[in-house]
């Protein structure tokens, strides 16, 4: 179920508006009620393209394989190229 809650107090409005990317919402004891992404977020400016295409991403992101990081992190501080 979805709900919709209409925010009037003007700080309030003016804090989530000069948020980065995403917002932890607390209540006053510091526990957390919610992590939302502000509208847009991750949008390019207008007039923007991204140099991959969407299909191109997308059989990206079929491939698999790899090492762990770990590895990589290992060979990289032994100053390996492979």
């Amino acid at each position: 179920m979805n709900a919709t809650i209409t925010i009037t107090d003007p700080d309030l409005l003016a804090k989530l508006t000069a948020a980065p990317g995403f917002v932890e919402i607390r209540d006053p004891a510091g526990r957390v009620l919610g992590t939302f992404f502000l509208d847009g977020y991750g949008v390019p400016p207008p007039g923007v393209t991204s140099p991959i295409s969407d299909k191109e991403f997308e059989e990206a992101r079929k491939q698999t394989g790899g090492k762990p990081l770990a590895e990589i992190l290992k060979r990289l501080q032994a100053g390996e190229e492979r």
